[in-house]
Order: C-alpha cells, then structure tokens, then sequence
C-alpha cells in the first residue's frame, strides 16, 4: 500500500537532502545519518571486507586510511561521456550510472526506515541546466536520473526545477505577497528564480504564471574548491613548475587531482606511470617526489576534503586559515587568506551574480520590485560571495534559508 504523500530528493553534487509531506501539511525533513538531515553525496567501496559506505560515513572511511574508493560529485557525472563508463570497483567493472543508483537506493531505504513503509511517489531536484548550453545533453543528463529513479523502486517519478524548489519552501514564511530573486548555491551549479510568493498563491494548484524568470550557471562550490586547489595547493606537487627547459610542468595530473569526480582517474597503473614520466620535466625534483606520494598513497580526496574545510572556515570567520597538509609530508600546509579566497574567486562570483542579474532583467523587473534575495544551497553561505551579490543588488535585503534542507522540503510540497 502506497503512502498518501511525496517524497522530495534534493540529490545535490555536494550533499543530498530528503522531506515527505502530505496533502496540507508541513514538510518534515528526513534523518539521514544519526540526527543529520543532510549528508555528503558519497560512496565507498571498502575493498578490506567489500562493504558499500555512504555520506559521512564514507569520507570518514577514506580519511582513516581503509583501502578502497571513494566516490564523490556523483551528479556532476550526468550529461557527461563519462557516466556510461566503467570502473573497476572491488574487482568488478561498475558503471557509474550504477553507482548514482545505488546511491538512491540507499537514500530511498532510509526514507523507508524513517516512514515505516517503502515512498513510491518522488519528485527529484534538477538544476536549470545540468549542462549549459547543450539541450541534448541536458534531456540525457534528466533521462540518466529518471532512469536511475525508477531502478531503485519509485514508480511515480517527475521533477522539479531546484531554484523553485526553494522558493515553494520560502513560501511558508510569508505573510504578504512577495516578489523573491531566489539563489541557489549548490555544490555543481548556481541557480536564479524570480517569482510571485504569497499565502493566497499557496493555495493555487498551477503555479507557472508565478514563475517570472529561470537562468542558472554551472558554477558552484565544487568549482571555487578546484579553483582554490589550484591556486593554493598544487603548486607545492609541482603546478606552474618551471623545469629545466623553462617551461611549466604539463598541467593535466594537476587539473584532475583539483577536481573531485575526476579524482580517481589518477589511480590507474597508466596515470601513475604517465605521472612518474614527468620527473624530467621538473628543475625541483623534490616537487615530483611529492606529487609521486599523493598519488602512489591516494591523497588526492583527502587534499580536495582540506581545501573544502579551509575554505569554509575562512569565510565563516573572514579571516586566514591553513590547508593542513600533514598526510602527505610532516609539517607540509598551503596558507590561505581571506584576500587570496576573495581574489581567487572573484571572477567565479562575479559570472554568477552576472546570471542573477540576468534573471531579473528576463523578468522585467527593477531592483527596487525585489521583496528580498533567498539564499539556499550551501556555497550561498560564502560571505565574499554574499557582499558580491549585496553589491549587485544594493538595498535589496539577503534572507538566509535553510542552506541544505529547504530545497528537499519545496521538492516534497510541489508534489
């Protein structure tokens, strides 16, 4: 027997997030891990006693040494030639299709556990474009987790455009009608709604003519961690090197090691050996030697994870912080300040809030018909990029909504 409800999976590129509402009620958002209602989107494959690990508990398994593979930015892999591919997985070639849908699978049977019966009705998040400017590769990219959806045992699956998501969720807290330019940060893409929100709009089944405007980007916070990673870390492995010819160390290990989906790439015997080639390319060979232990030891999730935890504490607190790179080399850190951060990543912030204006301007409206700016999504928390977007939209007041949990409650309520 069917639950009388909807389950909405916001399966972020970061961290994924689940809510079940029924007709006329709030939305309660769903324990992932212990009392998180948010968890990592990641997989572990623990190749010791071949058990399957997710979310935190994944990463926690990769950081304490257990062989095996981590598996991380899993929804950057749709739209991409990549996700048809295999890997070998605990001896075994694995799709990465395949590992999406295990993913799902588990977050379905702890909605499960969490509802007393098995949810058969989901509305799924998707970003604006999951690939710019390529619609084919966009309808491919939606097809990919349609398809994974009804692997795992939903039977009644649609989707639901992130951004609005969000604001269905905003929605909840108004007392008057409202005009919101609706920011969402994920992890993989950025995207803008402009639309009409209010207590007696709440009501109306169709809510189309609501929405006055939809653009997104794909930018997020996994592109501000490789940008960061490039800029602070691989330096210190051997990035911009100049060998003995005076020219730079080929850059491709160093792009792959800074990018989290494409991390695992360099654990093949042929990247190692393409990687242990390069030492003629080196003036330090101190350099290459380094670059050699993070990739011969694996280091490259736990160099990604870093950069991600200075980045964070450096704009929470505005104020420098240090990449810890002790597990690769005692006493081994990349400093980060908070100029550096707002530096590096201004050109990313300054294309994002470039779309945000784009969104306004397709909506036809001046700033000063804003209500107010919603933020969701975890990247929006990054206070360089909320004084970028304040510059922009100078007057129109930020709301912060629940970064990782809003998107998976407006999900559940526009089924």
């Amino acid at each position: 027997m069917s639950l009388p409800g909807t389950l909405g999976i916001d399966f972020g590129t970061s961290n994924s997030a689940m809510a079940w509402a029924t007709p006329g009620d709030t939305a309660r958002l769903i324990a992932l891990e212990g009392e998180a209602t948010a968890m990592p989107t990641a997989v572990f494959y623990n190749s010791e006693d071949l058990s399957t690990h997710f979310g935190r508990d994944a990463v926690a398994q990769y950081l304490e040494g257990t062989e095996g593979r981590l598996m991380r930015s899993l929804k950057s892999l749709l739209g991409s030639p990549l996700l048809q591919e295999t890997t070998v997985v605990n001896h075994r070639q694995v799709s990465f299709q395949d590992i999406i849908a295990t993913f799902l699978a588990t977050l379905r049977e702890r909605a499960t556990r969490a509802l007393g019966t098995a949810p058969t009705r989901v509305v799924l998040g998707r970003p604006v474009h999951f690939v710019d400017d390529d619609a084919a590769r966009d309808a491919q990219a939606e097809g990919a987790l349609l398809q994974a959806a009804y692997s795992v045992g939903f039977e009644q699956v649609s989707f639901q455009l992130e951004p609005i998501a969000a604001a269905l969720d905003y929605e909840r807290r108004l007392s008057r009608e409202s005009t919101v330019l609706v920011v969402d940060l994920g992890g993989g893409t950025s995207d803008f709604t402009v639309v009409r929100l209010g207590p007696q709009r709440m009501q109306q089944v169709e809510r189309a003519h609501d929405v006055l405007a939809t653009t997104g980007v794909h930018i997020g916070g996994t592109d501000f961690d490789h940008r960061l990673s490039l800029e602070q870390v691989m330096p210190l492995l051997g990035y911009r090197h100049l060998g003995p010819d005076g020219r730079e160390v080929p850059s491709r290990v160093f792009l792959d090691l800074a990018t989290w989906h494409l991390i695992h790439r360099l654990s093949t015997q042929k990247a190692l050996t393409e990687a242990q080639a390069l030492w003629t390319n080196y003036a330090d060979v101190g350099l290459h030697r380094r670059l050699m232990r993070v990739l011969t030891e694996r280091h490259g999730h736990h160099i990604a994870h870093a950069v991600e935890q200075a980045k964070i504490r450096c704009s929470q607190f505005d104020s420098d912080a240090v990449v810890d790179l002790a597990f690769v080399e005692p006493a081994l850190a990349a400093p980060m300040s908070a100029a550096a951060l707002r530096e590096q990543l201004d050109a990313l912030f300054q294309r994002t809030v470039a779309c945000a204006r784009e969104c306004v301007q397709q909506a036809g409206l001046a700033d000063n018909q804003l209500a107010a700016i919603y933020l969701t999504g975890g990247s929006s928390a990054l206070r360089p990029f909320q004084r970028v977007l304040q510059a922009a939209f100078a007057g129109v007041p930020l709301v912060e909504g629940d970064l990782f949990g809003g998107v998976a409650s407006g999900l559940a309520y526009s089924g």
